[in-house]
């Protein structure tokens, strides 16, 4: 179906305002010879032709992927569902995606274009190009030796402004999708506004991209959904990650990019990377053609030690030409660089105020840009480790101690005396040193039990002291209040107008409108439309609004066990009812509720109130969600406050006690899925929740 609007789109676009085509090369109306119009039908034909052809080759390789990916907000780890498209590259099912896709990712499904789903490993992230590497877990698969469709990799550099090319993904989560485009340009960085320096693209994650990458740019539609899919070219091969979109414009990794990140992953298990410290830019404005103008050193790199300046044009790098006249070149120097292996003695020829020179260093490895964040619960704070460019760019002496990038209201961080503040730098708990992660959880592990907590901080140019203590926030106990008489309806008052309209003129009194089921008022007989005119003899005057909590107050004056007789008009006719008045029924503030904290959820008892207002079973059991923490394992699962948990992984749930029992069962036991069978509205569901164990605390 779309392949017959696009083809007849492109043929009505073409031939509007042309006659049918004849079988000779006479003009037509606007002057068009017929040997035209066949010639562009047959162009049409053989696009179309190749349409197919790269569609059946790379189609079948396209993955929906869904994740369940982990972030850091108020000093705490919260979890959300995203997605995004993946293409399997390999027939041992290697899937090739953005990292901003799968990256912090704690659950991956992949669903094939043929609908079936398969769970996914992230094998390897590297955020400086914007890819992650997936594996399929084949086992899986109904079939496991069923073959694999698989995509080829193409040659990037063959691609050229004017290339048709086709977006495969899944634009909005709309699954297996393709659009067509051209190539725009084959060669796309991204410059600051004076067009004057290379600017990364900071990821969600506060990574940064792009300093390696070339972007293929296109104007096939993508969206939303559509990173990490497929750019293909029309012989059926990728040549491209899509990655950026939006205002009929996408980017590309170059999947010649993509290829040398593989198969690094595939031999090494990690991408290795060579690294000097210099910023590179053009020399066209010095009036040069050759060498490469160095604006910047970083302190303490090997260009540093290696003595190269700010200023110096750089001419080659161990005899290779380091040429960069253009921006566009730029990225080609640093893929030159990071292709340099660690450890490798390189010499760098320099011209330096007209005389050349030859300086000498040693290549170090690649750090990454951003350290590991975690979470670190018993105080409240998430931290991240610092890495070299963190330490330069917030001016800190060293690599050691945990940059503070969260605090958690009402935890010991929050409370801590000076307050800790995000950017703080911890370097030591109660006198010893906390130069990561291992070693600031073992502090706080083996020193929390002497209620207080001592924090030696780095805060701009001061080296400051915070005492935390260690109270963690508990649960608000319940309000309980003794339990008073109750009669088991509800009333309003019987105003002059309500009494005219019940043709009983001048009455005053309560006018019933619900008998609660299963009360003693209900056994007695009382019914919906009785009106009550006096209670043990007593006239009750209520004709006012303002009346409506006499009865409610006469009745709490009596003892729990008493009788109480009602004078009511029934139907216009007095009648005089017995009941036995009974104990007012717990409100929700008064049945225990209990915080699930390894999911993020309270739940309390049921009311009577709750069975009633929800039309349930007098005796129906269960308890009911009030709350659950945004970003938590039961909120991305779907669990909503009102839901009332019957079941947990089919063990029936009475009350708070069982809960509470069977929850302590499955944080035990750890089961890959734990399913909640819950009353919603009028309707039952099933909650599924799929923790990873490995990062819960």
């Amino acid at each position: 179906m779309m392949k017959r609007y696009l083809i007849g789109f492109i043929l009505g676009s073409l031939l509007l305002g042309y006659g049918v085509a004849s079988s000779d090369a006479r003009p037509v109306r606007g002057g068009m010879p017929a040997s035209v119009v066949r010639h562009k039908v047959e162009l049409i034909d053989t696009l179309h032709r190749e349409i197919a052809f790269a569609k059946a080759r790379v189609y079948p390789a396209l993955v929906n992927i869904l994740v369940v990916y982990r972030y850091y907000d108020s000093g705490r780890a919260q979890r959300d569902l995203a997605g995004g498209s993946g293409v399997i590259i390999s027939p041992d099912g290697y899937v090739i995606t953005n990292y901003h896709v799968a990256g912090h990712t704690t659950y991956i499904e992949c669903t094939l274009t043929d609908g079936e789903r398969v769970e996914a490993k992230d094998i390897y992230d590297d955020p400086l190009t914007d890819i992650s590497i997936l594996k399929l877990n084949l086992n899986q698969r109904a079939n496991p030796k069923a073959p694999l469709h698989y995509a080829v990799l193409g040659n990037s550099d063959d691609l050229h402004v004017g290339d048709f090319v086709l977006a495969m993904g899944n634009p909005l989560m709309l699954s297996s999708s393709m659009t067509l485009g051209i190539v725009s340009n084959t060669q796309r960085v991204f410059t600051d506004f004076t067009g004057s320096r290379i600017e990364q693209v900071e990821l969600d994650s506060g990574q940064q991209t792009g300093l390696l990458t070339r972007w293929i740019q296109h104007d096939a539609l993508i969206l939303p959904g559509n990173s990490g899919g497929p750019l293909v070219n029309m012989q059926g091969e990728v040549v491209g990650i899509n990655e950026l979109g939006g205002s009929g414009v996408g980017f590309a990794i170059p999947s010649n990019l993509v290829r040398r990140v593989f198969e690094q992953v595939l031999a090494h298990g990690k991408v290795i990377r060579g690294y000097l410290g210099f910023e590179p830019l053009p020399v066209d404005k010095l009036g040069r053609k050759t060498g490469t103008l160095v604006a910047a050193v970083i302190p303490k790199s090997p260009a540093a030690e290696a003595g190269l300046r700010p200023g110096d044009v750089l001419l080659s790098i161990n005899g290779v030409p380091t040429n960069i006249r253009f921006l566009e070149q730029v990225p080609l120097l640093y893929q030159q660089v990071t292709a340099i292996k660690p450890g490798t003695r390189v010499s760098l020829r320099v011209l330096r105020q007209g005389k050349v020179l030859t300086l000498h260093t040693v290549v170090a490895p690649m750090q990454p840009y951003l350290g590991h964040e975690s979470e670190v619960a018993d105080l409240g704070l998430t931290v991240r480790s610092i890495t070299p460019m963190m330490a330069l760019l917030n001016h800190l002496p060293d690599t050691n101690g945990l940059m503070v990038t969260g605090i958690r209201p009402g935890y010991p961080a929050d409370n801590s005396q000076p307050k800790l503040a995000v950017g703080d730098v911890i370097r030591a708990v109660d006198g010893k040193p906390t130069p990561n992660l291992a070693a600031l959880e073992q502090v706080v592990k083996a020193d929390k039990q002497q209620g207080r907590l001592v924090v030696a901080y780095l805060r701009q140019n001061q080296s400051c002291l915070s005492v935390l203590r260690m109270e963690r926030p508990e649960t608000s106990g319940n309000d309980f209040e003794l339990p008073h008489a109750w009669l088991g309806v509800r009333t309003e008052v019987v105003t002059p107008e309500i009494a005219e309209v019940l043709h009983v003129p001048g009455t005053q009194g309560f006018l019933v409108t619900e008998v609660f089921p299963g009360t003693n008022a209900s056994e007695a007989g009382l019914r919906v439309g009785d009106i009550i005119t006096s209670l043990n003899g007593q006239r009750l005057e209520a004709s006012r609004p303002q009346d409506e909590e006499m009865l409610t107050h006469a009745i709490e004056n009596l003892d729990v066990g008493s009788k109480a007789t009602l004078g009511i008009l029934r139907g216009g006719k007095p009648l005089e009812i017995g009941v036995t008045l009974q104990a007012s029924p717990s409100s929700a503030s008064e049945v225990a509720s209990y915080q699930e904290k390894t999911f993020e959820f309270t739940v309390r008892d049921l009311t009577l109130f709750d069975r009633i207002e929800r039309h349930l079973p007098l005796d129906q059991k269960g308890v009911i969600v009030t709350d659950t923490t945004e970003g938590g394992w039961a909120n991305i699962a779907g669990l909503n406050v009102d839901d009332i948990i019957l079941s947990v992984n089919g063990q029936p749930i009475e009350d708070v006690g069982s809960f509470k029992r069977v929850m302590s069962e499955v944080v035990s036991r750890k089961p890959k899925v734990v399913t909640l069978f819950v009353h919603r509205g009028a309707l039952t569901y099933f909650v599924f929740i799929q923790p990873d164990w490995a990062h819960l605390n």
